[in-house]
């Protein structure tokens, strides 16, 4: 059983950390550069200075893509630990993973119902 008294170091770890973090940020305030200019100020990229306006619409779809992909690859991670196991688990991990591809499947189909990964439109 631990006491409070256990969690004191713990605690003041903390402190300490936290102190410091705060410290370095006050101290690097005041002692920092203060210089401010229009050209210093100036957004730049990779050197290439800035044509027109950043802030343009962008096409849902290409988010869409970006977050399906990330749903396949985290199904395939998935099969990983049934891939190693399977004897093991046997016809009850077989189920277990029809009813996830099932389930998976279903997801699928509905986004390729709801035309997600259609471009042209």
């Amino acid at each position: 059983m631990s006491s409070p008294n256990d969690y004191i170091p713990i605690l003041l770890q903390a402190v300490v950390a936290l102190g410091f973090v705060v410290t370095v940020l006050v101290v690097t305030h005041f002692l920092g550069p203060k210089l401010k200019g229009k050209k210093k100020d100036a957004n730049w990229e990779c050197g290439i200075e800035e044509v027109g306006n950043a802030r343009f619409p962008v096409s849902i779809r290409y988010f869409m893509t970006a977050i399906l992909f990330v749903l396949f690859d985290v199904e395939v991670i998935f099969f990983y630990p049934y891939a190693v196991n399977f004897r093991d688990l046997e016809l009850d991990g077989l189920w277990a993973v029809m009813i996830f591809v099932g389930l998976f499947l279903t997801g699928f189909f509905y986004v390729l119902k709801k035309g997600a990964l259609e471009w042209e439109k």
